[in-house]
């Protein structure tokens, strides 16, 4: 090695070596661990009093380790991951389910935010606050320009709980700006997106992540759903890359009798750990169907392989993620953390779900979704190879896999249908959205007035969406298509009827509109009256 490649690698050789030695001084590990490593420890501690003592400059070694961290990290699995002290408490809010806030959703149109909804029960529907506001002033300062960004806003809006923030609206109603002060409060993180009927029977219930509050909320859920006659379920994984396996346990728990085994975990250092139904219940014999994706994964993967390894219901879709590793998150004195993998969980018939990783290749492990695209995985199931190697028996002696997500009962390809280029410029420019804001809010006292999902479907359904939206785009610089058009023209109505219907009614009727002829829901609800949910014994 020349003289040259020594002076550019000592810096990152003394970083590793300054960040390994605060690691094993973090006391994440065991004792006998810690006595292995002592040596080690000593070496570092001497080199960070050497660095401290005699090196030419003046080096900032909190910077060093904070580079040095993810680099050493990255050497892991692709899911151990070092999580910096300014990032922590946004990442930790998606799963613990409040924050505190004022309780609004925005947007920002023509550099200013605008209220799109507010939290029912939160402090900004307490004090007044209408969807349709503008806020142009903070504080008593100009909250408008090109400087606002959704990082900014969220920064300035959210504070202590029972801290106060000053907000200047412009509303259409008034001519004045109207002033509003806020009281921020506890603002829930839902994780249950929708929850409604499907007809007379079938209650259908979308998760977006197993976070804290989850289980609380899908209860809930399924409890309404039943008392508007719901006897058969879908619970809707697909997009849902996980959370806490904790919560997964306790809503699996729902469906199964006694003495089921739901999810068992074991790692090097981490003793198997089984987790077992309960027999408490409320739903144990209620007909099930489970939606999953590419994208779901993890505490999704160990609800879907703890029904299927069980024979309790159906799962349809397309072959999930692949994630079967657990994360224990270890906080640092900093505010920091690290979310380290201790163990593998395995399906009740024993398969470990994990994907294919080499230590330290991440690149090619995120490679793996385009890979299953390019092979044509999500549009033939004969495209899917399954190791021979890893095969294993349900509960009623059907064969499922192993070694790379939860494969369906039933396959369900992506659909193509009306996709053309024309919708792919003006899904990926964000036209669409952008249009249905507009016209939420341009129209929204006449909105407003339908009571029901099934009344705004109507008046939007007799309104020219299609043209006023082509001519819309073409003020972005989108250029109209005529065949290409009409080829997605379906496809375009109902995204735009969808983002209008949340706009104005919620998630639940987004959701309602935007699964309009659901392939995979209409698969679910074919199972659900053939009476075919619970999969029969393999002769």
């Amino acid at each position: 090695m020349n003289e040259k490649k020594i002076y550019v690698w000592i810096p990152l050789i003394i970083a590793v070596s300054v960040a390994f030695g605060f690691l094993l001084n973090a006391k994440f590990t065991n004792e006998s661990a810690k006595n292995n490593k002592i040596a080690n420890y000593s070496k570092v501690d001497y080199l960070l009093g050497i660095i401290n003592n005699s090196y030419v400059d003046s080096v900032d070694v909190n910077k060093i380790i904070e580079d040095a961290m993810p680099i050493i990290v990255d050497e892991l699995d692709p899911h151990s991951v070092y999580i910096p002290a300014k990032d922590l408490a946004a990442t930790n809010e998606e799963l613990e389910g409040s924050f505190s806030g004022i309780g609004v959703q925005f947007n920002i149109q023509n550099d200013t935010v605008m209220v799109v909804s507010v939290v029912p029960g939160g402090p900004s529907e307490k004090i007044g606050l209408m969807a349709g506001d503008r806020i142009v002033l903070i504080n008593d300062s100009t909250f408008t320009g090109k400087e606002v960004t959704n990082e900014r806003v969220m920064k300035t809006l959210r504070g202590t709980k029972d801290s106060e923030v000053k907000l200047g609206i412009k509303r259409k109603t008034a001519k004045e700006i109207l002033d509003f002060n806020i009281v921020r409060g506890d603002i829930p993180v839902n994780t249950v997106d929708a929850a409604y009927m499907m007809g007379d029977s079938i209650g259908y219930v979308k998760i977006s992540k197993f976070g804290r509050t989850t289980y609380n909320e899908f209860v809930s859920s399924l409890a309404k759903l039943k008392s508007e006659g719901a006897e058969n379920f879908i619970v809707d994984l697909r997009g849902n890359s996980g959370g806490y396996m904790d919560i997964a346990i306790n809503m699996i728990n729902e469906f199964l009798p006694k003495d089921k085994l739901i999810v068992y975990t074991e790692g090097k250092s981490s003793p198997r750990s089984d987790a077992y139904s309960n027999g408490a219940g409320s739903f144990q014999n209620a007909p099930l169907v489970v939606l999953i994706d590419e994208w779901s994964a993890s505490a999704s993967e160990i609800f879907a392989g703890a029904i299927q390894d069980n024979d309790r219901g159906t799962i349809i879709g397309r072959r999930s993620f692949g994630k079967g590793l657990v994360q224990q998150q270890i906080p640092f004195n900093d505010g920091s953390a690290l979310r380290l993998t201790i163990a593998r969980y395995y399906t009740p018939s024993g398969r470990s779900i994990q994907k294919d990783y080499k230590l330290g290749k991440n690149s090619d492990y995120s490679m793996d979704i385009i890979n299953r695209y390019t092979h044509g995985e999500f549009y033939s199931k004969d495209s899917i190879k399954m190791n021979d190697s890893l095969l294993y028996k349900t509960a009623n002696g059907r064969t499922v896999y192993g070694g790379g997500g939860i494969m369906p009962d039933i396959f369900v390809p992506s659909d193509t249908t009306g996709s053309t280029s024309y919708l792919n410029s003006v899904v990926n420019s964000g036209a669409l959205y952008l249009f249905a804001f507009k016209y939420a809010d341009v129209n929204r006292d006449k909105l407003i007035q339908f009571k029901t999902y099934e009344e705004l479907m109507s008046y939007l359904a007799s309104q020219p969406l299609l043209e006023d939206f082509v001519t819309f785009a073409e003020t972005k610089g989108i250029r109209r298509r005529p065949v290409y058009i009409n080829i997605s023209k379906d496809i375009i109505v109902k995204q735009i009827e969808s983002y209008i219907a949340r706009n104005i009614m919620g998630e639940e009727a987004f959701y309602k509109s935007f699964f309009r002829n659901d392939k995979n829901i209409s698969n679910a609800v074919d199972v659900i009256k053939n009476n075919s949910t619970f999969p029969v014994t393999e002769e």
